[in-house]
């Protein structure tokens, strides 16, 4: 890092001697050579783009943009983002044509919906690399690119998604690019002031209504030094959403429930409500500064800061699944999958649910700094060089507070559009009384991120004076990035109050009945519960408080263990909040040095009969990474038999215990041609072709260099006729790690081609068409690898580590088509419609270059297969799956927009929908089908403690958004937004064998947004 910022120093110096040398300036886009022009800078084929006003003309700006790339690039310009009915960055991008957007909270838990949207795929690949102004941008949350939502859209110029590379563009996005530009103060004539507030009020949350507003200020002075100009935005959004859901979860199949045949029962259905609040801050100013006509400098800072909480209300199946009885009458679908019937559990004296409060919350922010200096010293060459610093950080807070009950029963209609759950008026008073649940368990879970970053970069241009060769562009950049996350130990830190099964309480509960546990609980009836299409009972959970008030409020609940404990005369244990600590498991960090160099060739044909353009050019990348973790072997041996005991059977290795601390370095170099070339058949009708190699790097979160290695000893006791222990038998030795990331791993590779075809017949009216195909190796997923370590007998031991690994290949291949057009040979009024429409359709697979299929999953006992080998997943019944689709990836995606823009007026009514996608395998964690959470040593199919990871999925989803603006004079303007108006159910999928069933429905209701805007 030293040796880093000394280079860093010295370029800055260097721009300091080309600023006092004098020379005359051109203005030009910060990190031109890198990414999309700014507003109003310098865009390939010399058309120049400008701050517009008006849906119609922003259309026209961005189809510009389109048409004169040298990439294959869509585009959406400030004005368009303030006038579509969207509320974040991310939403935005979803109207683009290949591009689509997750609707949870988080990859990881598909199980909270998120109202605003939050990853982003394009061409169906989550491989995206996001930029600021053509430079990096990233959050601190073990990943590499930027979380959109973080991101005030108020904040942004214009934003554009390149779908090929050049070599001039910095290397990681193999689905695509997103760079998020800013205005800079030369972008206007003069002075610029511009104003905008907003109200929001969610129809499902009700009451409360979220303030956003923002204020930018630019200007620019002629001083006798040259012209100045300043820029400073800032803008502040909330949001307040409530999300309802409803879950069933998976079915176990069951051979004594009907007579002669097997039928599968889910161990019941659930419900919960979240509420969700967010604020969004950002701070942005610019400084430019030219001479006259080739030198220029400017500095940019950037600060986006998102904090969001939320609280929720969940009821949730603990059941013992093989215990569940249904009562006679009960229906089935064809392939025997519970329809509707009564469940119950007299064996457990009733149905096990917890009735959790949970709370999360999380802060992050990102800040950006960078300078840029462009000299134009002749005609002929121009040096562009840049200075970046960015500082990334996150901490979030996880907390769950529960209470239980023994549900008598719940009868389940599984046959319509949501689950539909028929209670008496008796089942309702039972589950609404609080002497009937006693406290459960806490959890807690804290993490804290941070990353940064300095990044210099020179690049050069050569204009030839040529009739085919334009110009030569050359240059290198050099980036030294640090990236530190921290879990608390345990990670998430279940501990129970009080449960049945702890033997230690002998039988005791502490019920809320008892005066001596009756703290901080409320009757919670679920108002306005799917907007009131459906109805659920009232249930008792703790106040939400007691999440938040970690760590006092869960010592104060855990000495309800400590009485019961003591009163039964036995020992008790003590409860131990999580914590950073010292322990390494919890900490991944990694530094990483970059270098590159570049050289790319514009040229262009203009003789021929369809002049043809585009750029040749390579890429070299060389990559230098360093993790910091530790190697943890714990032997477990056998039991310790008496002195002489007779042990037979398979040897035992004989490894010492031991934990030590290791440094992971592992580099790499990339060569990345790329191939861009334009075709005009006539003025308005040109073709592509480009061809490229790339890749993606792997997250930081994928190369943590902690490892644990275990030992098991599978062993028989041989007893004689009385009984008596005569000798072991050692059956099997099984050496296995496991590990959250592996720090050799490589960056997925690719191999791209793409062709479109681009007809652009009126001003803001193009049809465009573009096939494209993806080859991917490399691929990043979780199998198992051996590692080998080394005896106290001198032998080498291989432990069968699963991690994750460069373990598959793949593709992703398909179309796209978009239109737009204003009918303007419409008369009168009518000429102010406007149709956009576009279609995506991607093909793709994905295949393990070392399979693993069987007929069963469930072992890891020396059987055929072992679970953490399958990344298709396995059913209760311990069945795999076929190959799964690529995860993220819908097959069909369209927008259709019916657009209106004449005089004061200036509407849009905007549906996006998007198909069936794969969300992951087991992205909820592995449980066993007695209800355990825990991964079992061993199985044997027909047993209860088959392990199981199903695949789920996002059902295919649309929302219809609207909004209308009217310009009440020049400079103000009244307008009024809505989000979601049909009310839109998004569901969830698991696949078993029985079919893709109903995981989980969610409803957030419709948003309202008014909106107020003035500018001068």
């Amino acid at each position: 890092m030293h040796q880093f910022r000394k280079t860093a120093i010295a370029v800055a110096a260097a721009q300091i001697a080309l600023l006092a040398s004098g020379a005359v300036f051109a203005q030009t886009t910060d990190g031109a050579a890198a990414s999309a022009p700014a507003a109003g800078a310098q865009v390939p084929g010399g058309a120049n783009m400008v701050v517009v006003t008006g849906q119609r003309a922003a259309l026209n700006s961005a189809q510009k943009l389109k048409q004169n790339s040298d990439e294959i690039v869509d585009s959406i310009v400030a004005d368009d983002i303030g006038k579509l009915p969207d509320r974040s960055v991310t939403e935005v991008l979803q109207r683009v044509v290949g591009v689509t957007i997750d609707r949870t909270m988080a990859k990881g838990d598909p199980e909270h919906y998120s109202v605003e949207g939050s990853g982003v795929n394009i061409r169906g690949l989550t491989y995206v690399r996001s930029e600021l102004n053509g430079r990096d941008s990233f959050s601190a949350n073990g990943g590499r690119s930027l979380n959109f939502e973080d991101v005030p859209p108020e904040l942004m110029a214009g934003v554009d998604i390149y779908k090929n590379p050049s070599a001039e563009q910095i290397e990681g996005g193999i689905g695509g690019l997103v760079n998020l530009r800013t205005a800079m103060p030369f972008d206007f004539k003069g002075r610029k002031v511009a104003v905008s507030l907003q109200t929001t009020r969610s129809e499902l949350k009700k009451g409360k209504m979220s303030p956003s507003g923002s204020i930018m200020y630019s200007d620019r002075w002629k001083t006798g030094f040259g012209e100045i100009g300043a820029l400073v935005d800032l803008a502040y959004s909330e949001s307040a959403t409530r999300t309802d859901a409803f879950q069933v979860e998976p079915y176990y199949p069951r051979t004594d429930v009907e007579p002669g045949r097997t039928v599968w029962i889910p161990k019941g259905s659930q419900w919960r409500t979240l509420n969700f609040d967010r604020k969004r801050e950002g701070a942005y100013g610019a400084l430019q500064w030219k001479k006259d006509a080739t030198l220029s400098s400017s500095l940019t800072y950037f600060k986006s800061k998102y904090k969001m909480q939320w609280d929720e209300q969940a009821i949730f199946s603990a059941a013992s699944p093989y215990n569940i009885r249904v009562a006679p009458g009960a229906t089935y679908d064809a392939k025997g999958a519970l329809l509707t019937g009564t469940l119950s559990d007299p064996i457990d004296g009733g149905i096990d649910f917890g009735a959790d409060t949970r709370a999360a919350n999380r802060i992050s922010s990102t800040t950006d700094v960078s300078w840029h200096v462009s000299w134009r010293p002749t005609s002929s060459w121009a040096f562009d060089t840049d200075v970046q610093r960015i500082k990334a950080k996150s901490t979030s807070f996880d907390s769950t507070v529960a209470t239980a009950i023994k549900m008598q029963q719940e009868n389940i209609d599984l046959r319509g559009s949501v689950p539909t759950l028929n209670f008496s008026d008796a089942d309702r008073a039972y589950l609404a009384n609080p002497n009937n649940y006693y406290w459960s368990f806490t959890q807690e879970h804290m993490d804290r991120s941070t990353a940064d970053e300095w990044a210099v970069k020179a690049d050069a241009k050569y204009t030839f004076d040529d009739p085919v060769l334009r110009d030569v562009r050359f240059g290198v950049r050099f980036t030294d990035r640090d990236a530190v996350t921290q879990n608390s130990n345990p990670s998430y830190n279940w501990a129970a109050i009080t449960m049945p099964w702890q033997g230690e309480l002998g039988g005791r509960l502490a019920y809320l009945g008892d005066p001596r546990f009756s703290n901080q609980t409320q009757v919670y009836g679920f108002p306005n519960f799917f907007n009131n299409n459906t109805n659920v009972p009232a249930l008792v959970f703790p106040n939400t408080s007691l999440a938040t008030g970690y760590p006092a409020s869960y010592t104060a609940l855990h000495q309800y263990y400590n009485v019961l404990c003591a009163q039964a005369g036995n020992t008790c244990s003590t409860w131990k909040a999580a914590s950073f600590g010292t322990d390494p498991a919890g900490t991944n960090s990694q530094s990483e040095k970059t270098g590159a160099a570049f050289a790319q060739l514009r040229f262009g044909f203009d003789d021929l009969k369809y002049p043809v353009d585009g750029n040749v050019g390579l890429r070299y990348v060389k990559t230098d990474m360093k993790a910091r973790g530790y190697i943890v072997f714990n032997p477990t041996g056998i039991p310790n038999d008496p002195a002489g005991f007779p042990t037979t059977g398979a040897a035992i290795p004989v490894i010492a215990a031991s934990s030590s601390a290791r440094e992971f370095d592992n580099s790499y170099h990339n060569v990345l041609p790329s191939l861009n070339l334009r075709m005009k058949a006539t003025e308005k009708l040109q073709f592509r072709f480009g061809a490229a190699m790339g890749i993606s790097r792997p997250d930081f979160s994928q190369l943590q260099g902690y490892t644990t290695l275990s030992e098991n000893v599978d062993s028989t006791l041989v007893s004689n006729a009385a009984g008596t222990p005569l000798s072991r038998i050692v059956n099997n030795v099984s050496l296995t790690g496991t590990s959250d990331g592996n720090p050799n791993l490589r960056p997925i590779q690719s191999r791209q081609v793409d062709l479109t075809a681009e007809w652009y017949f009126a001003k803001a009216g193009s049809l465009t068409m573009a096939v494209f195909n993806k080859d991917l190796k490399d691929i990043i997923v979780t199998q198992s690898y051996s590692y080998p370590l080394q005896g106290t007998d001198g032998k080498s031991y291989n432990f069968n580590v699963t991690a994750p690994v460069n373990g598959a290949r793949g593709r992703a291949r398909g179309m796209e088509i978009a239109y737009q057009q204003y009918f303007d040979m419409l008369p009168g009024w009518l000429s102010g419609f406007g149709l956009q429409a576009n279609y995506t359709y991607v093909d793709g697979k994905q295949k393990l270059y070392n399979p693993v299929y069987s007929v069963y999953c469930s072992g890891s006992d020396g059987g055929t297969s072992n679970l953490n080998l399958n990344l298709n997943g396995c059913d209760i019944d311990g069945k795999t799956f076929g190959d799964l689709p690529l995860q993220g990836l819908s097959k069909n995606t369209y927008n259709v927009a019916l657009m209106y823009d004449k005089e004061k007026f200036s509407a849009r009514l905007a549906w996006n929908w998007r198909s069936k996608n794969l969300q992951g395998v087991n992205v909820n964690g592995t449980r066993g089908t007695d209800g355990t959470d825990t991964n079992p040593a061993s199985s044997t199919v027909g047993q209860h403690n088959v392990a199981w990871a199903l695949p789920t999925y996002a059902d295919s989803y649309g929302q219809l958004d609207a909004s209308v603006f009217y310009n009440i004079s020049e400079n103000l303007s009244l307008g009024l937004e809505a989000q979601n108006l049909t009310d839109a159910k998004y569901k969830q999928l698991m696949q078993q064998g029985i079919g893709l069933k109903g995981r989980a429905w969610f409803v957030s209701g419709p948003r309202y947004t008014a909106s107020l805007r003035y500018s001068f």
